[in-house]
Parts: C-alpha cells; sequence; structure tokens
C-alpha cells in the first residue's frame, strides 16, 4: 500500500488503459493530439544541445563567451515562463484548446526566427519565442488530457505527454545526426521543430474544448455530448453531477473572491486546501528540474566531451543513448504510474538520482585528476603564436595537465601517437584548432582524454533510467490533479512557472558552474540539492492514484502526514465501502 489516502480505482494498470482506448479511440486520439505540445517541449529541449556546437563553429564569440552559450540555451526557458504565466490565464478564459492553438503559433513563428537567424542575438529572439510557445503547452497540454481522461486510467494517459517530451528528445538527437554534414547544419536542427507546431495546430482544429472547461462556462450540453465519447452511458450522469458540485463551490469561492487572475492568485493563497497542492505542486516541480536533469538534456553533446570524447558527431551519437533511454522510461511510467502510484515512484526515482550521481560526481573527479599532461615540446611543435599565453608565463608550467590548459580557456592537442600521452596547449582558435587537426591530431575543448569516459557515459545513461520514470513523468501528472477545479487554471500555472524558474536556474548556470567546481563538483552539487528535495516529497506530496479530483480535494482539506508521522494507511476501495 502506499501512504496518503484512500483511493477508489481498483485496477489502474496499464493493461485497463489499453483495454479502455481499444473500446474508445478517440480517448487516445485527444489523449496523442494534445500531447504533440510535449514533443515540441522534448524538441526544443534536444535539439539545442546539439545544435549549440554548430553555433559556436559558425560564430567565434558564442565559442569564446560561456555566458552566450548559456543565454542561448536558458533564454527559450525565460520564455516559456512567461508562456506558462500567460498560459494559465489562457485555460481558464478562453479554454485548454485555445491555448494550445496559440502554443503552436508562437512555437512556428520562433522556429523560423531561429532558421534565418544572422547572428546570435536573433537566435535568442527565437528561442524567446520559442519558450513562450513551450510554456503555455507545458502546463495546458496535461491538464486538457487530465479533464478528458477517466480517473481509472487518467495517470496513464497524462504518461503519453511525458512519452511526447521524451520522445521529442530523442527525435532533435535523430534530426541533429542527420544534418550535422549538410550545409546550414544548426539553422535545419531548429527550423525543423516548426513541423510538429503544424501538425498540432491542425489536429487541434478538430477536436473539442475540455467537457470541464465547457461545463464551466454553462455550456452543459457540449460539455455532456463530449463525456458521452469518453465515459460508457451509465458514467455519464455521475460525472455531470461530480461537474455540478465543483462548479456550484467555485461560484461560491468566485462570489467572495472576485473572478479576475489577480484575485484568483490571492484566492488561492487564501485557500488551505489549494496552498497545500501547492506545497505538492511546486515541491514536485522545483524537485524535477534541481536533479539536474536540463544540464544532461541542454547539454547532453557538451558533457560527452566533458567525458573526453571530442568530435562533434560521436558527442551526439552517445548523446542519443541518454534521450533513448529517457523515452523508455516514459514507457515504463506509463505502465505503472497507476499500479504502484505517485508518491512510490518519485521516491523510489529520486533514491536512484541521488546514487548515480554521486557516483558520476566521483568518475568525472578521477577523470580531472588523471588528465593527460602537457609536454612543452609538443607546445613548441606549433611555434608559440599557437601556443596558450598563459602556458608560456606559467612559473608552473612543467606540472600543467590537459584539465590546467583548459581552466585557462584553451586547448588540448592531443599527441600523435596518442591521446593519453602529453600533448600540447594551444591558443583555441579555428586556426589553431585547424592546424592541430591537419596533424590528424584530436582537438579538446570541452574535456580532456579519458579512460573513464565510457564509465561515464553509462553512469548517465542509468541516471536517466532512473529520472525518467518517476520524476521525469510523474511531477506533471500530480499537478494536474493535485488542485480543485476551481484554482486549476492558475494552479497549474504558478507551479509550471516555478518549474521553468528553477530550469531557467540550472540551465543558466551549469556551464559557469563546470568552470568554477568541475564536472565533478557540479553533480556532487545537485546530489545534495536532490537529497534535500527528497525529503520535502516525502512530507508533502500525497498519493493521488486513481482519485476523483473531489476526493483529493477532500484528502488536501483534512491534511496529509506521512504514515511515520501520524498520517493513516491508505486504505482499498473496498474498506473504505464497508467502513
Amino acid at each position: 500500500m502506499v501512504e496518503g489516502g484512500a483511493t477508489t480505482a481498483d485496477r489502474t494498470e496499464f493493461t485497463e488503459c489499453w483495454r479502455t482506448v481499444w473500446k474508445t479511440p478517440y480517448i487516445m486520439r485527444l489523449a496523442l493530439s494534445a500531447g504533440i505540445g510535449g514533443l515540441l517541449f522534448g524538441y526544443d529541449t534536444g535539439v539545442i544541445s546539439g545544435a549549440l556546437l554548430y553555433i559556436r563553429d559558425d560564430f567565434e564569440d558564442v565559442d569564446k563567451k560561456t555566458w552566450l552559450q548559456e543565454t542561448i540555451v536558458s533564454m527559450a526557458v525565460a520564455g516559456a515562463i512567461i508562456g506558462a504565466a500567460f498560459g494559465g490565464y489562457m485555460n481558464d478564459r478562453w479554454g485548454r484548446r485555445v491555448a494550445i492553438l496559440a502554443a503552436d503559433l508562437v512555437f512556428f513563428f520562433g522556429a523560423i526566427v531561429m532558421a534565418v537567424a544572422p547572428n546570435p542575438w536573433v537566435i535568442i529572439i527565437g528561442r524567446i519565442l520559442v519558450g513562450l510557445g513551450v510554456g503555455m503547452a507545458s502546463m495546458t497540454a496535461p491538464l486538457y488530457i487530465s479533464e478528458a481522461s477517466p480517473a481509472r486510467i487518467r495517470g496513464a494517459l497524462v504518461s503519453t505527454n511525458g512519452l511526447m517530451i521524451t520522445g521529442g528528445q530523442f527525435l532533435s538527437y535523430l534530426i541533429n545526426l542527420a544534418f550535422t554534414r549538410a550545409p546550414g547544419t544548426w539553422r535545419w536542427m531548429l527550423g525543423v521543430a516548426g513541423i510538429p507546431a503544424v501538425v498540432q495546430f491542425v489536429l487541434m482544429l478538430s477536436l473539442p474544448e475540455s467537457p470541464r472547461w465547457l461545463y464551466r462556462k454553462d455550456r452543459v450540453d457540449e460539455a455532456r455530448a463530449i463525456l458521452e465519447k469518453i465515459y460508457p452511458a451509465n458514467e455519464v450522469e455521475d460525472e455531470l453531477n461530480a461537474l455540478k458540485l465543483s462548479v456550484d463551490a467555485e461560484k461560491a469561492d468566485e462570489a467572495i473572491i472576485g473572478e479576475g487572475m489577480i484575485a484568483k492568485v490571492k484566492g488561492a493563497l487564501k485557500n488551505r486546501v489549494v496552498r497545500r497542492g501547492l506545497y505538492a505542486g511546486i515541491t514536485v516541480q522545483v524537485a524535477q528540474q534541481f536533479v539536474g536533469i536540463n544540464t544532461v538534456m541542454y547539454y547532453a553533446p557538451t558533457i560527452v566531451q566533458f567525458a573526453g570524447f571530442a568530435s562533434n558527431s560521436v558527442a551526439l551519437a552517445l548523446s542519443l543513448i541518454t534521450s533513448g533511454l529517457n523515452a523508455v522510461g516514459s514507457i515504463v511510467s506509463m505502465c505503472f504510474v497507476d499500479r504502484y502510484g505517485r508518491r512510490r515512484l518519485m521516491l523510489v526515482s529520486m533514491t536512484g538520482i541521488i546514487f548515480f550521481l554521486v557516483i558520476l560526481s566521483v568518475v568525472f573527479m578521477e577523470a580531472s585528476s588523471h588528465a593527460p599532461k602537457i609536454g612543452g615540446v609538443e607546445s613548441a611543435h606549433f611555434g608559440s603564436n599557437s601556443t596558450c599565453s598563459a602556458y608560456l608565463t606559467a612559473p608552473d608550467a612543467p606540472r600543467w595537465s590537459c584539465m590546467t590548459c583548459l581552466k585557462a580557456d584553451c586547448a588540448f592537442c592531443a599527441n600523435a601517437a596518442s591521446e593519453f600521452h602529453p600533448g600540447a596547449c594551444l591558443d583555441s582558435s579555428k586556426a589553431v584548432r585547424g592546424e592541430c587537426r591537419a596533424e590528424n591530431r584530436v582537438f579538446f575543448q570541452q574535456g580532456c582524454p579519458s579512460k573513464f569516459g565510457f564509465l561515464a557515459v553509462v553512469l548517465l545513461g542509468l541516471y536517466i533510467i532512473s529520472y525518467s520514470p518517476g520524476m521525469g513523468t510523474v511531477p506533471w501528472i500530480v499537478n494536474s490533479e493535485i488542485y480543485p477545479l476551481r484554482y486549476r487554471g492558475v494552479g497549474g500555472g504558478i507551479a509550471a512557472v516555478s518549474n521553468w524558474c528553477s530550469n531557467l536556474i540550472v540551465s543558466e548556470s551549469y556551464l559557469s558552474l563546470t568552470e568554477a567546481l568541475g564536472a565533478g563538483g557540479t553533480f556532487f552539487l545537485f546530489a545534495g540539492i536532490s537529497t534535500i528535495s527528497l525529503v520535502f516529497i516525502y512530507f508533502l506530496v500525497p498519493e493521488t492514484k486513481g482519485l476523483q479530483f473531489e476526493e483529493v480535494e477532500k484528502l488536501l482539506e483534512d491534511g496529509y502526514r506521512p504514515r511515520f508521522f501520524g498520517g493513516k494507511k491508505e486504505q482499498s476501495k473496498d474498506q473504505v465501502e464497508s467502513a
């Protein structure tokens, strides 16, 4: 049993989801069409990691300035913060469907701007536009799916959004590999992002609004017509009655607090049930980012280069492994989220994340301490004009290693005989890089040759396997279930904004952290933050598996405490009915 309150679903496994959608394929049509919003999210997350390698090649300013690389990556996140906040308003004012259509339009134009960008600053503008679309879609898609799903399979269907996110990431790496030798490389990588936005826009034009939103707007007949396509005939009236109770309560609250967004936010923060929902929703969204996942998603090829693989194409190919495992993990989540529960999956996931982050940090620290030495003869071979100026003037130059060279903003040209023999410490300019490669040597700028490199990639994969089935998808499911109907838009918006703010902090600081702490130290920092997050999840996040929205509201009203701290053991449906 999972702690956290009674569940009314006696069979909420993935097989039940399959049986239900087999009988009612309309449900899956709704879920997959809305889930393309997750594909946009995932593609944008993954594509920039590969495109950044080639943007650095085209623009020397980007190659030289870590902060400019971080800005190109993170401005999409900054746009998503605004998009998520505005998406909450659009969801409540104009409906879930309209919000998704608007997200598609903004995302499409952002992709076009990036593809034709003449300089890094125009790329940044395009990234902001794309971020606006991603932010709106990130909180609207799971909400739409949740409100159009029967409670017994809601978790599995909302997980399709997570599957689309990870599938989008995997697709982005395939697209990156496909265009590595094409003229324009990164322009194609970023421009292709507009295609799924167009596909979703066309599909959503033929789909209805959320039945729950329609009922709230007194469009009862339309809501009933949609529910009749989703539920068996004998369940439609029960669902309508449940909606009536929620809407009546919502209207009673609005008579007191008002209808505007600011009034709703104030009302949400004053409402004890919503506050408790926000404690749980914000906790899991912030934790999802501070485990460091988007450092892997945004910078995966760069991290692979930190591990000792200098080639752009090799780094992209190895990164494909991590994105593929992320997609597989989402399928695992769909199979088990309604069987074992949201809370249990997150706790197990966080434990694995912490373990592998600690091991990763140790491996990167060992790789750093065993970096190849700098050879004076090797460096002099290319001439003083090509040699790193900091190395030439350093009093401790004989003790320099490849890692010392990279920390001085220079580059390591590997020994012609073996990458692990002493090499040259050179200037990192394009001209010098060409001189090094002209002698069939490998030019390292992001990481050093390492015998630990393959082990680091394996551990990255295990980290992803731990993350994806739990912390990868469950936070979005929890946030689609945890708030009362009348506050679902504003609650989901606040939680999504917290997710994107955390994402912005992580993505904007990662490369700077690796310069200051090294890759090993940065992963160890994430492990410490993840441990704190695990404690917060344990104390603040209840189980919502199989509960109707109204039952979740009652659970929060009663208050939640873990079983070991005075909470009640979960009861089965039969126990509840016989009590």
